[in-house]
């Protein structure tokens, strides 16, 4: 039997430590996870803590399936080294790249991704999805990096591939969605 052609990979992308992020981040967070679920897609994250980590809550405390991309080489390093969690995923990538190497794959393993709030990492993970094209989805009002990719892009640069925003994880997944479905048929 063939895998359901419907079944997207989401990442989302968002920041680690959650202190400069809306009040609100962590339910956010855990609402896009199941929200990647009840749309039957399946979900990527770059197997940290903060909104990565609580997405993947969400997306498993529903039944979904949890993809984590670890920056280590083992999970024993996972662990000890980078002191990341590895109880919310169904599957780990252990890449060996550190965070710039693991963004580059994470985000290109992905069909779609969302942002979340965010920090550095996910600024990199952002222009690694818009350099590619990716249908991006952007979490407004979740703080951080999320607020500030309208500003970056109101500047002079070239259009890529599509850019949806909403304030809410349904909504916002369901805009990502139909671009995924848009962009998958325009190839």
């Amino acid at each position: 039997m063939s895998p359901d052609p419907g079944k997207y990979k989401i990442a989302v992308s968002g920041a680690a430590e959650v202190a400069h992020c809306c009040k609100n981040v962590q339910d956010l967070a855990k609402e896009v996870g199941r929200q990647i679920f009840w749309h039957n897609c399946i979900l990527i994250t770059g197997a940290t803590t903060g909104v990565p980590y609580f997405s993947a809550l969400g997306c498993k405390e529903v039944g979904g399936i949890s993809i984590g991309f670890s920056p280590a080489a083992s999970e024993s390093a996972h662990k000890k080294v980078y002191r990341l969690p590895v109880d919310q995923f169904d599957v780990m990538v252990y890449t060996g790249f550190d965070y710039s190497g693991r963004n580059l794959l994470m985000t290109r393993a992905a069909d779609g991704v969302i942002v979340i709030c965010g920090r550095m990492g996910t600024l990199n993970e952002f222009t690694i999805a818009y350099e590619d094209r990716k249908p991006i989805g952007i979490l407004e009002g979740s703080g951080g990096t999320a607020d500030f990719i309208p500003i970056i892009l109101s500047r002079p640069h070239h259009k890529r591939g599509p850019i949806v925003y909403d304030t809410d994880p349904k909504r916002l997944v369901q805009k990502l969605i139909a671009a995924i479905k848009a962009t998958k048929r325009s190839e």
